[in-house]
């Protein structure tokens, strides 16, 4: 079982790395500001959350130790999951956006994608939390499923809404907590 795990386990941190990858390259392009499009704090503060989020999904998937056995579908199942956050950091911060006008125009050109894989990210999280076994999810209390639902909620709003204050509140909202929620459940 230990060699099952390793290569789930390898197989989530190649995709991962490949997200975070994806977010370091484009965030170091921006250094330059002679070429290319002038970064956008709004934009800055997705990308920022982004990274965040796969750090902590990273983190996460460590329970996965706790699983007894394995079988394919499973292992497709967490491929799958895991993907979805690579997509997510190609579709915050792509190689280029030389259509668009800079990062903000770009972000709402494509937020209603954006927050549609989180929508997803956040539903399948569910199922990734149950597969570590029905004692971890109720370990977890009433502030897991409400903090998904609430997630996807926001998301919805994150899509109907192109208001510039709006989607600033819902990046320092969505940032302030999963700090807060990673604080709370990793180190006191």
């Amino acid at each position: 079982m230990e060699e099952t795990f390793t290569h789930v386990r390898t197989m989530i941190s190649i995709i991962l790395g490949f997200g975070i990858a994806q977010l370091l390259k484009n965030a170091v392009k921006l250094i330059d500001l002679r070429k290319g499009p002038k970064p956008s704090p709004l934009h800055l503060l997705w990308v920022g959350y982004t990274f965040l989020l796969i750090i902590h999904f990273w983190w996460w998937e460590a329970r996965l130790t706790g699983v007894g056995s394995w079988n394919f579908l499973e292992y497709l199942f967490l491929i799958l999951y895991t993907t979805m956050y690579f997509a997510l950091s190609v579709l915050i911060f792509p190689d280029s956006i030389s259509d668009y006008k800079g990062y903000q125009d770009y972000f709402f050109s494509r937020k209603q994608w954006f927050f549609s894989f989180l929508i997803v990210i956040f539903v399948a999280d569910f199922a990734d939390t149950l597969l570590k076994g029905k004692q971890y999810f109720l370990s977890l209390h009433w502030e897991y499923p409400v903090r998904n639902l609430v997630h996807i909620l926001l998301c919805l709003l994150g899509i109907r809404f192109n208001n510039i204050r709006f989607q600033y509140a819902l990046a320092l909202l969505f940032i302030l907590y999963e700090v807060s929620y990673i604080l709370r459940h990793y180190f006191f």
